[in-house]
């Protein structure tokens, strides 16, 4: 297998190096699209490496790599946990670049993007097998490095850019500090290590230390704001790379965190707890009212990572409570719902490269339809949005009603203060469950099932519709996203496997009731067969379709008033008669106004008859006028919290930029300051 592991690990670099190298112009569409396609081989090896990391009971595959770092052997080391992670996120990483394979070629030569989605997804394979602390942090900083270039690339907005290097600097330094100290106090670089920090005040910090640097990466309140701004600043046909597989990196980080370290402190637990919920809930509520479809993938991105650490977060009050079933059944949910959000978030941000590469813009107003006109990238924004919807029988189903059924054991709990934070837990899950629905059937109804408008009328292109590969990624994340839910009982087995370091085995294998019905861990509390979904959902759909064949051979039942989709005016009324975007979003705007912020704002201006119209009396025309409304919303926390900073922020930078004198002695003197600092701190806590 440590051969698998190189070989992986060279197509990556050898996609970088292809990218990198001068090209022709017009170069054929293989051309464009072979740096993702080696990409895509090399991630399948990592995957596979996985898949049989999981079935070896001893012998760990490692990849060595000696004392070149200087601070204790150091290698890549797939152990149970890290081949569980490797498998989801790189079997999700095939299609992933298989997809951005289809997108290349539509787009300018350029050369770029295919090497940093190689540096990214290496950079994920370190993280995820690191055994050395500054193999760890090294890997680290690269994926940073990597989400900066691909916001960057473009060159549009360098202000998405920045925040994604921003916070991404803050994560790695509360990293380092976390990790420096727990390897003061151990004497040991190396990461399993880590096991043997006493409890106490340092451990404390560490837990603290460490579960901030990762949620900044996935993107819990207050440290979101970067991703909506990174996701929708990077290339179209590469956001899928961010969203769906490099995310992954933060939740191993979080769940490799709770099997070195162990119980942590009460009290983050508790308060991860309610932030996590209010984080999905918010999400949510922000997407919901997005008016461009890549900034409604994206703030759903911060609902899902909202919806993981819930899961999370109940895993670490059953650790604090010594429940080994609680922490099973809140990591099997928060598992699940990681697997669940990787499909379909590539899923609808690859249709969403799509319908923009074909229709020149993410607006949704002006994608009214596209997916009629783009029928795969369709099918793809369809399967994405349905399965984050929570609708059966989808994965993402499964994962919600595991995360819910987790929420419903507070009454397992003695203390007051666990069950209320399970109750707020799961009233803002539910509330954001609830909200999904309607965001997604707006995404679904609007863009897949609407009518075609003006700008989305015309023919496909020649490299449009994802491409050949792109279409083949789509097929294989749709197909195996539905056969996920249909063989939930066999998934949840492979994750017990996986999740062993941290939960026995057995412990695990409580969610199944029978090998093909599952249930919360707890037994006789409720179950679920989502293979028995499969067989009667498709079965009553074809009861309906007989009844209605068998009602229309007697002329009756197919005799329908048929009217345009959406429609929402009575005939004879001139313009727009269908539902908008804007406006399917505008309850929920009045709805969610305390969480929003909700602004509205109307006023007269003069009337404009439609072209179709009949032309009015002109002193009806001049007399009359008509109402414009619009209603806008605000980022809380960027608006209440950063906003304010600015100010002592840039007064700070113009403050520290006076330490630039261009002088190398000076520059050597900062060093050795900050390095006897450095000292004297380890030292202290040694």
């Amino acid at each position: 297998m440590n051969t698998a592991i190189l070989v992986g690990m060279l197509l990556f670099a050898a996609a970088a190096v292809l990218d990198l190298l001068p090209r022709p112009v017009r170069g054929s569409a293989w051309h464009a699209a072979l740096p993702y396609l080696l990409c895509a081989g090399g991630s399948g090896c990592l995957a596979a490496v996985g898949a049989l990391a999981l079935r070896r009971e001893q012998e760990i595959p490692r990849l060595g790599f000696g004392q070149w770092l200087g601070f204790g052997d150091s290698g890549l080391a797939v152990d149970r946990l890290s081949g569980l992670f490797w498998l989801l996120t790189f079997a999700v990483a095939v299609a992933a670049c298989l997809t951005a394979g289809g997108w290349a070629p539509g787009r300018p030569a350029g050369r770029g993007p295919a090497a940093y989605a190689a540096l990214l997804l290496a950079s994920v394979a370190v993280v995820e097998s690191a055994d050395n602390v500054f193999l760890f942090l090294l890997a680290w900083e690269s994926l940073t490095l990597a989400f900066y270039l691909l916001t960057a690339a473009e060159r549009r907005r360098t202000g998405a850019a920045l925040a994604t290097v921003g916070f991404g600097k803050v994560s790695g330094a509360a990293l380092m500090l976390g990790m420096l100290l727990a390897s003061a106090r151990t004497g040991s670089f190396a990461l399993p290590g880590f096991t043997h920090l006493q409890s106490g005040a340092v451990h404390s910090a560490v837990w603290v230390l460490l579960v901030t640097g990762f949620v900044i990466k996935v993107g819990l309140v207050p440290v979101q704001v970067w991703m909506p701004r990174g996701y929708a600043a990077a290339p179209a046909g590469l956001r899928q790379l961010m969203a769906g597989v490099a995310v992954n990196a933060g939740f191993y980080g979080l769940w490799r965190t709770l099997e070195l370290l162990g119980r942590p402190p009460v009290w983050l637990a508790v308060a991860l707890l309610i932030l996590a919920s209010l984080t999905a809930l918010l999400g949510i509520a922000h997407a919901a009212v997005q008016g461009r479809l890549e900034r409604v993938i994206a703030y759903s991105s911060v609902e899902n990572a909202g919806l993981i650490c819930t899961g999370y977060a109940v895993a670490l009050i059953g650790a604090c409570r010594d429940n080994a079933r609680l922490t099973a059944v809140g990591l099997i949910a928060a598992t699940l719902q990681i697997v669940a959000h990787a499909v379909a978030k590539t899923l609808l941000f690859a249709g969403a490269a799509g319908l923009e590469s074909d229709t020149g813009t993410g607006d949704l107003e002006r994608l009214r339809g596209a997916g009629r006109r783009s029928p795969w990238s369709g099918v793809a924004v369809a399967a994405g949005a349905v399965t984050l919807a929570g609708l059966p029988p989808t994965t993402g189903f499964v994962s919600e009603w595991f995360l819910l059924e987790s929420l419903m054991q507070q009454f397992r709990l003695p203390h007051l203060p666990y069950a209320l934070a399970f109750a707020v837990a799961g009233a803002l899950v539910a509330l954001t469950a609830g909200f999904a629905s309607v965001t997604f059937v707006r995404v679904v109804g609007m863009i897949v099932l609407g009518p075609r408008t003006e700008g989305t009328k015309g023919t496909v292109s020649r490299h449009a519709d994802l491409g050949p590969t792109g279409r083949a990624g789509v097929l294989v994340l749709t197909v195996g996203g539905l056969a996920l839910a249909a063989l939930t009982p066999l998934e949840i087995r492979v994750l017990a496997r996986g999740l062993r370091d941290l939960v026995a085995a057995p412990t695990s294998r409580g969610a199944l009731k029978s090998p093909w019905v599952v249930q919360p861990v707890f037994a006789d509390f409720s179950i679920l067969s989502p293979t028995w979904l499969w067989i009667m959902m498709p079965s009553l759909l074809l009861a309906v379709v007989a009844v209605l064949l068998i009602g229309a051979s007697r002329g009756s039942a197919l005799r329908v008033r048929r009217t345009p989709a959406w429609r929402s005016a009575s005939g004879g009324v001139h313009g727009d008669d269908q539902y908008t975007p804007f406006g399917y979003a505008n309850p929920t705007r009045r709805v969610l106004a305390g969480v929003l912020r909700t602004r509205t704002s109307t006023g007269a201006g003069p009337t404009k008859a439609p072209a179709s119209a009949p032309a009015e009396p002109t002193t009806t025309v001049a007399t009359s006028g008509v109402l414009h409304y619009s209603s806008d919303v605000v980022e809380v926390v960027e608006t209440y919290l950063y906003r304010p900073l600015l100010r002592p922020l840039r007064a700070l930078v113009i403050t520290v930029k006076r330490l630039q004198s261009g002088h190398l002695d000076a520059y050597l003197a900062y060093m050795l300051v900050v390095l006897v600092a450095l000292l004297a701190v380890v030292a202290g806590l040694a």
